[in-house]
């Protein structure tokens, strides 16, 4: 399971290389910042339930963010 977070880290570090180079740096530092806690993760040897909850953690995390930044800092479209 620590091996999924370190494959997590090399994802986010490619989509963070991606956007910095087409000059987003907001996002490039997002997840810049994701893929360093993603190779710290994958090299601490927590257990699998730990693992699983850290990454339910993440999840809800994420998409509480995401879900506030559309709605309440994008705007509606009407």
């Amino acid at each position: 399971m620590a091996r999924m977070f370190r494959v997590l880290g090399f994802f986010t570090l490619v989509i963070a290389l991606m956007s910095f180079a087409g000059d987003l740096t907001e996002m490039s530092l997002l997840f810049f910042v994701q893929t360093v806690v993603f190779f710290l993760l994958g090299y601490l040897n927590f257990t699998e339930k730990t693992y699983i909850l850290l990454f339910w953690a993440y999840m809800v995390l994420s998409f509480l963010g995401f879900t506030y930044w559309t709605v309440f800092r994008m705007g509606l479209p009407f």
